[in-house]
């Protein structure tokens, strides 16, 4: 267990679109903490497999949940910031397996916002004909999962600053 206001590992969780990649490194920034892209995690294989149109199954994500689980127990007592869709509950519960004390930042958002905006990302493996079976398969935190739930309407800033704000508080820092 880590000691009182010893900086939190905390995954950035959410549908692919709502800023994951954007968002963690500005928190990461104002946590003073490391910032790790989840996609990275990635085996070429997935990356492949989504390039394609076709979305994960669990064997599929499994050992990217591994790396990032790894990641994560690794920066326990010093902090981090990790990007990692982590949709549904056993994917959170893989993740807290191999790194106790882990939060999760849920980014969420209207679907035809977030549609809107990934209109106009170029260059992702990830593209918005697979944003329906992220919708279908997100689980949103349940009220047992230590975690804060933030709304990606307005830009990136604002959602950082909300998001360290409600972080901290949930560590019981000001």
């Amino acid at each position: 267990m880590q000691a009182p206001h010893a900086p939190q590992v905390v995954a950035v969780m959410g549908v692919s679109g709502t800023g994951k990649t954007t968002v963690g490194p500005l928190v990461a920034e104002a946590l003073g903490v490391p910032y790790a892209e989840g996609d990275d995690f990635h085996p070429p294989a997935n990356i492949a497999k989504m390039s394609s149109g076709t979305p994960l199954d669990d064997a599929d994500r499994a050992p990217w949940l591994d790396a990032i689980g790894a990641w994560a127990l690794g920066r326990a007592g010093q902090g981090g910031v990790v990007s990692c869709s982590a949709l549904k509950r056993a994917y959170r519960d893989r993740l807290r397996a191999a790194a106790p004390g882990i939060v999760f930042l849920h980014l969420t958002g209207d679907r035809a916002l977030i549609t809107a905006r990934m209109a106009t990302r170029k260059g992702h493996f990830m593209t918005s004909r697979l944003l329906d079976s992220q919708f279908a398969t997100l689980e949103p935190l349940e009220a047992d999962e230590a975690g804060v739930a933030v709304d990606v309407a307005p830009g990136p800033e604002a959602i950082a600053e909300r998001a360290t704000v409600a972080l901290r508080r949930l560590q019981g820092r000001p």
